[in-house]
């Protein structure tokens, strides 16, 4: 989003925010819709389709680095973490 296009949304919750604080009940919703929202944030394994994708992408530059860690055919999980230096 460019600046201008969240500036105009940004006054634009707030215009509607000060129709709202007039009544309670409204106030009372409002603030449990934006607990959620927050709590949905917090989330650090939620991302968006931008970050999901930049994600994949510096995954497989850090493979072609060679720093990736590859699970060997046959290898259960404990072999692996302990091939790698993880103490379990």
């Amino acid at each position: 989003m460019i600046t201008m296009q969240i500036n105009a949304m940004n006054a634009q919750i707030w215009r509607n925010m000060s129709v709202i604080a007039e009544r309670e009940p409204l106030m009372k919703r409002l603030s449990r819709y934006l607990n959620r929202l927050v709590k949905e944030r917090e989330d650090a394994t939620l991302m968006n389709k931008e970050e999901f994708f930049a994600k994949i992408e510096r995954a497989e530059q850090q493979a072609k680095r060679g720093e990736g860690m590859e699970l060997l055919p046959g290898e259960d999980l404990a072999t692996f973490l302990k091939r790698n230096g993880y103490e379990i």
